[in-house]
């Protein structure tokens, strides 16, 4: 129990479950461009947690786009875990926080940037 409080103390921002569609562009292992249709499971203001179909690699860039307002952010993935046969869960973080990229109404107080 120590163990999880503690890594609760070490969190920059506070997580919202917030299930939406998202967009990834990144590089495969031959340098071509691919897209990749996604959802979002967890968020904060630093990134989020998604499930997609295709595979990224721990520490790969990728943009990720919110379809519903067209916002964008480069990002870089810290843990894949395969989610079962067909999805893969995608932890990331943006390259500076973004509390506002989520469509997050009230969203907790620690996401304020400081001034």
């Amino acid at each position: 129990m120590a163990e999880t409080q503690t890594a609760q103390n070490r969190r920059r921002s506070e997580r919202v479950m917030l299930n939406m569609p998202v967009q990834v562009l990144a590089e495969n292992v031959e340098r071509r461009q691919v897209r990749g249709a996604g959802k979002t499971l967890v968020v904060n203001a630093h990134g989020g947690l998604m499930e997609m179909k295709e595979h990224l690699h721990v520490g790969q860039s990728f943009l990720l786009t919110n379809p519903a307002t067209g916002a964008e952010m480069s990002c870089r993935v810290v843990r894949v875990d395969e989610s079962g046969m067909e999805h893969f869960h995608i932890a990331f973080e943006f390259d500076r926080p973004a509390p506002k990229f989520w469509p997050v109404t009230f969203p907790p107080a620690d996401w304020g940037l400081p001034s």
